[in-house]
């Protein structure tokens, strides 16, 4: 019995240790999106220096490189991408980009609750928070089969939900956080 509680115990850890690295990983892979505003800085060259709105078509209009496609890459791309292009008209660019404001958070929920819809979020809300503003589970709905379908580059990435560790006691870092574009499917 105590082996049993103890191989338990160590398979919940390592569950739970593997879920952290992840979500840790994860958290640099914020996707630019239509409607964020983004501030590129360009080191000792105040010209080049400025702050963007990312249009709805995805492009911000940036001088001297004229129309740059920002929408679906995160800001270490984009400073790459800069970069690279900079080099024609300066000597050694070094480019940051920060994400000041986001417009883009949106999130969709589908299936078996009571209002299917699309979401704008201004934070950071998880995946319970999500189905609430839904108007909650309708009644049935499979609960045990819920999963996130969250964009990749050219595919999706299906993360199963635990709805019952989610809502337990201790189950807070079971309940995952939504990012931008993520669609909620329940069953």
């Amino acid at each position: 019995m105590t082996k049993t509680l103890v191989l338990a115990a160590l398979v919940a850890a390592v569950a739970g240790a593997t879920f952290a690295a992840q979500e840790q990983e994860n958290q640099g892979d914020y996707r630019i999106g239509g409607g964020d505003v983004v501030r590129i800085v360009v080191w000792q060259n105040q010209e080049l220096t400025i702050e963007l709105p990312v249009r709805p078509d995805g492009f911000i209009s940036f001088p001297l490189l004229n129309e740059i496609k920002a929408e679906g890459l995160t800001p270490m791309q984009l400073q790459r991408a800069l970069t690279t292009r900079l080099q024609e008209y300066v000597s050694n660019p070094v480019v940051s980009v920060i994400v000041t404001g986001v417009g883009s958070f949106k999130v969709s929920v589908l299936g078996k609750v009571r209002g299917p819809s699309r979401f704008d979020l201004n934070g950071t809300a998880s995946v319970l928070d999500v189905i609430a503003m839904a108007g909650g589970f309708d009644e049935f709905a499979n609960k045990e089969a819920v999963y996130i379908l969250r964009p990749l580059s050219t595919t999706y990435q299906k993360i199963p939900f635990q709805y019952s560790q989610a809502i337990s006691a201790g189950g807070k870092a079971i309940n995952i956080n939504v990012k931008p574009g993520d669609i909620i499917i329940v069953p």
